[in-house]
């Protein structure tokens, strides 16, 4: 399953979805980060200040008032005690837990004890020195076994002036979440943007879809006439580019069509002449040859004066049913007495011109019929492409022919005689038709002998 879009508006609109997502991704990650950091500062404050205030009540009231009055500013996240000595060890403090002492003491006005501290990890979560209490440990202050639950994130020790130390536990800060009016917020930006990107990558690809339409209808044949010149610069450009590209096409094909008609039609005067005055010559035998001659010269003058004069009439393209324009046409030949069957088909509706693609169709039967003594036609659908292929029971012809068969006025068989075929146009007029329709023909000897024709157009 492809992923990724094949058309150009798909590509642009993923690659800005894509970027979209990961710039919400990164804003997302910076805010959870600074929130985090605002959390732990706005937790370490409280810390500090609901211990520097204890510090300043104890020292205000009588002795026998402390217990309660720690019991008192305890909560479920902060845990005060007094003992004779602080549990925070030996151990030196480190840089960032002499900085929070500091702030202790700056908050701690006249205090002459010295204020020890000691912090988890720097991030959420950090291990550093976190201590758990349950009933087995064997510190004898019951109350706090009972009271302390959870992972320590600071501790803090103040020693009063009465010479107890002040004990406090704190736990970490709460983890931040999402708040439902950020996502919120997020969701709906994202969705403008969205609708807005479709929206200019639409209106910029669509000068490119009518550009594709266009040379695709000129690749069949058609004239598809100027393409507005729309969209952005470089897409205007291009248009102006294919629309000149066209009209050059169009002049010099007119041209050469034009062309081949006047040498087709100038070419009857002299040839009718000439067989006037080989009427006169008195050899038999050389004026029969002379004849024969003329008239193969007359039939490929006429034959390409027809192919000129349909080419210049520029038929439009319109939609019909492939699979009856084969079977009529099988049905026409079969009642001229050729030996020509047509398999049956499921409707196939197809755009095309079918007055070039049906005599194609014929120049191709015909072949078949009259190298092959006979003809069976047959289309498939259910591809990629539609195929019409031609069998015939012939002899086939060398695969080194296979092209050349194709050129104009060029014929296998020398003797130009009217039993056994044309003037060597057939063919090539019946590729430049399919061609013209954006397909192709392919030759094959068949391993049971003959030849098979196959043309392929393509859908849509």
């Amino acid at each position: 399953m492809r992923l990724w879009p094949r058309s150009l508006a798909g590509r642009l609109i993923g690659a800005l979805l894509l970027a979209l997502v990961v710039a919400q991704v990164v804003a997302a990650t910076v805010f959870i980060l600074e929130r985090r950091d605002a959390i732990r500062a706005v937790n370490e404050d409280q810390v500090l200040t609901r211990t520097a205030t204890l510090v300043q009540l104890l020292a205000e009231i009588p002795p026998d008032q402390h217990e309660r009055l720690v019991v008192a500013a305890s909560s479920r996240r902060q845990v005060f005690s007094l003992s004779a000595a602080h549990a925070l060890g030996e151990a030196a403090m480190s840089a960032a837990e002499a900085r929070l002492a500091a702030r202790l003491r700056d908050v701690l006005p006249g205090a002459s004890g010295p204020v020890l501290v000691r912090a988890g990890g720097e991030g959420f979560g950090g291990h550093r020195r976190w201590r758990h209490y349950d009933d087995d440990d064997d510190d004898d202050d019951h109350w706090e076994r009972r009271r302390w639950r959870g992972p320590v994130w600071m501790q803090i020790a103040v020693q009063l002036d009465d010479g107890r130390w002040l004990n406090a536990r704190a736990g970490p800060p709460p983890r931040p979440r999402w708040a439902l009016g950020s996502l919120y917020f997020l969701g709906v930006m994202a969705l403008a943007i969205v609708l807005v990107v479709v929206f200019v990558v639409r209106r910029v690809t669509r000068p490119m879809d009518r550009l594709a339409a266009a040379a695709d209808s000129l690749g069949r044949g058609e004239s598809p006439g100027p393409v507005p010149e729309e969209g952005p610069e470089e897409v205007r450009r291009t248009t102006r580019a294919f629309n000149r590209m066209q009209e050059r096409l169009e002049r010099f094909v007119a041209d050469r069509t034009r062309l081949l008609a006047a040498i087709s039609h100038d070419l009857r005067t002299p040839i009718t002449s000439l067989r006037l005055r080989a009427e006169f010559i008195e050899d038999p035998e050389i004026r029969d040859k002379i004849l024969e001659t003329l008239e193969e010269m007359q039939r490929m003058a006429e034959e390409t004066l027809a192919f000129a004069r349909e080419e210049a009439a520029r038929e439009d393209t319109r939609s019909v049913d492939l699979a009856a324009l084969l079977d009529s046409l099988c049905a026409d030949l079969a009642d001229l007495g050729q030996d020509v069957t047509c398999a049956e088909a499921a409707r196939c509706p197809y755009a095309c011109r079918p007055v070039a693609l049906k005599r194609a169709f014929r120049n191709l039967i015909e072949n078949a019929v009259r190298h092959g003594r006979r003809a069976r036609v047959r289309l498939e659908a259910g591809g990629p492409e539609l195929l019409v292929e031609i069998d015939d029971d012939g002899h086939g012809i060398p695969e080194g022919d296979f092209e050349r068969i194709f050129e104009p006025f060029v014929r296998l068989e020398e003797s130009r005689s009217r039993e056994t075929g044309g003037v060597g146009l057939g063919l090539a007029i019946a590729r430049s038709v399919v061609r013209a329709h954006g397909g192709d023909i392919a030759l094959a000897n068949r391993p049971e002998g003959g030849l098979r024709v196959t043309l392929s157009l393509p859908k849509g």
